[in-house]
């Protein structure tokens, strides 16, 4: 019986630690989000566009086929910034970045017209 007890607090004193860590994960920036905050910058504008996509498709303000042509780009865009990143070590410079946020404007000015 006291094996079962002691098993038991093992467990939940793992689970709360994991919700702790989880807690404070979700307040900092991950190790990733630290060391490429160029990449990072650029990946969340591409999700940020991507849901507007979808939501310019759902409020029937574009087609799919114009959602498909837009996602295609950014594709091309997210392709772009690993090849970048995989040249120099994982980081884009300041000017992959400047680049990469021009081509994303031109994808976002396509978006809802």
């Amino acid at each position: 019986m006291k094996k079962s007890l002691v098993v038991a607090s093992l467990l939940t004193a793992t689970a709360l630690s994991s919700f702790a860590q989880a807690a404070t994960a979700e307040q900092k920036d991950t190790q990733w989000q630290k060391n490429h905050p160029r990449r990072e910058q650029v990946n969340k504008r591409l999700a940020h566009q991507n849901k507007r996509i979808n939501n310019e498709v759902k409020s029937g303000e574009i087609t799919k086929t114009q959602a498909a042509a837009l996602h295609k780009e950014d594709r091309q865009i997210r392709q772009e910034e690993r090849d970048m990143a995989s040249q120099n070590g994982g980081h884009i410079t300041k000017q992959e970045q400047k680049t990469l946020n021009q081509q994303e404007n031109k994808v976002s000015g396509q978006i809802g017209k």
